[in-house]
């Protein structure tokens, strides 16, 4: 199929090898559907369509792996955050922000250090002798300081901090791929303090929350998969047996109730705790881990968090870790590829096309797109010196979903033409408001 360049056992200090990728199928058929299936995967890759769409780019200047979102990528992304934070609004999620570097001492204390300190950026040295900083692996150990912020009573619990965080994680230049694969990325993270009689409802309303936002994005094919530690080689986590049977057994417990369809892995657990990830099936039949929540005793206990419980003792609160998205980007490339760039109307960043047959049509295009921008519809005028079918070609080479045409009727009748994607695209004139109304039905 191809060959690559790798280095023995990954060691690039050691001799430079060629590696050969092959496949193999027991049928011709199979062989075939697979061969098919790599050819639309091309069409849909989400790095050629991030381009040709201008969503997104790369700078070596900047760095590999270090995505730069263009204006219509930042308006699909914005949507996408909007969207959440409206649903974390209404569950009652308080939004918190933290900084991109913090002291190497709060991830020695998480044990991120320990754990994934080969994967971090060196620490960033001060001018002050002694003084090193980190940038920022997870978002966790920045909210177990919030909640430590202050005392808690059991009344206020459970406590839920949200933050599109931005993190960053060194990965070989070899591993990186498109938005999939990067070094700089933004969790929509959330950590849920409560205590163990809460732990159940609340893991219950994530898990309500995390398939509402995969079947809003059209990902209806999807397992959750329990990752589990491996009890054979427990020296890769943290915490006693006890907390991980505990915490184990919420996730189980959980699933169990919703009649949830579930997989069992050991040995994927985070270093702190058991998860329940979100393996999802794009329009390919390719499976992409995105969503994930998690159970957690052990990160309580390192920075000592606690609340005073009903009998005025102190008592350790319980920590779900959860991201629906999981990271943004690698949610964004994924979803480019599902839908081909084709996006749902209300993600779109370029909602419609305004396409004036000619110039002398151009104020009546702007007053068309001030108007709609009141009702929060977005969209662009084509305002090029070229034929209609041109503009037209071009717009839907764009992947943009309506086409509002413009010409001497539509002026002296104050209307616009209507015009979707596909065929029976054509849907005749329509004044202002009804188009608002027709816009609206689809969303």
């Amino acid at each position: 199929m191809k060959i690559a360049g790798a280095y023995w056992q990954g060691d690039e200090n050691r001799q430079q090898m060629t590696r050969l990728y092959g496949v193999s199928f027991p049928k011709q058929k199979e062989l075939n559907q697979y061969l098919e299936m790599l050819e639309e995967a091309k069409k849909r890759d989400h790095r050629q369509l991030g381009a040709e769409m201008e969503l997104f780019m790369f700078s070596e200047k900047v760095g590999a792996g270090l995505p730069i979102w263009l204006p219509k990528g930042t308006a699909l992304r914005t949507r996408l955050e909007d969207f959440l934070k409206k649903e974390q609004i209404k569950r009652g999620y308080q939004p918190v922000i933290t900084p991109h570097i913090a002291k190497k001492e709060l991830y020695v204390t998480s044990g991120h250090y320990e754990k994934y300190g080969e994967d971090s950026f060196q620490p960033i040295h001060t001018p002050r002798e002694g003084e090193e900083f980190l940038l920022k692996p997870m978002n966790c150990p920045h909210h177990c300081e919030v909640y430590g912020n202050r005392p808690h009573s059991y009344k206020e619990l459970p406590i839920r901090i949200a933050e599109f965080g931005t993190v960053y994680r060194y990965e070989q230049s070899g591993e990186l791929h498109g938005l999939t694969r990067v070094r700089g990325f933004t969790q929509d993270d959330a950590h849920i303090f409560c205590t163990p009689d809460q732990l159940k409802e609340e893991f219950l309303n994530v898990l309500d929350l995390t398939t509402h936002v995969i079947n809003k994005l059209g990902f209806d094919d999807f397992t959750a998969q329990i990752s589990l530690r491996d009890p054979d080689n427990k020296e890769k986590y943290i915490g006693s047996d006890e907390n991980w049977e505990k915490a184990e057994k919420a996730i189980i417990d959980a699933t169990k109730e919703v009649g949830l369809k579930t997989t069992t892995e050991l040995g994927e657990a985070a270093f702190y705790g058991p998860k329940l990830d979100f393996m999802i099936k794009d329009a390919l039949g390719r499976s992409w881990q995105l969503g994930t929540i998690q159970v957690d005793y052990n990160l309580p206990e390192r920075f000592e968090l606690e609340y005073i419980g009903a009998d005025n003792a102190t008592h350790r609160p319980v920590m779900i870790h959860r991201a629906p998205f999981g990271s943004m980007e690698r949610f964004i490339g994924v979803l480019i590829e599902h839908c081909a760039g084709k996006f749902p109307l209300w993600l779109t960043p370029d909602q419609f096309a305004i396409l004036p047959i000619s110039e002398r049509f151009i104020d009546y295009c702007e007053e068309i797109k001030d108007a709609l921008a009141v009702h929060d519809i977005q969209g662009i005028i084509d305002n090029r010196n070229e034929k209609i079918g041109r503009k037209i070609r071009d717009t839907w080479a764009k992947k943009i979903p309506v086409m509002l045409i413009v010409g001497d009727k539509e002026v002296e009748e104050k209307k616009i033409s209507v015009r979707l994607q596909g065929e029976d695209g054509d849907k005749g004139s329509m004044t202002l408001d009804e188009f608002v109304t027709f816009f609206k039905a689809m969303l």
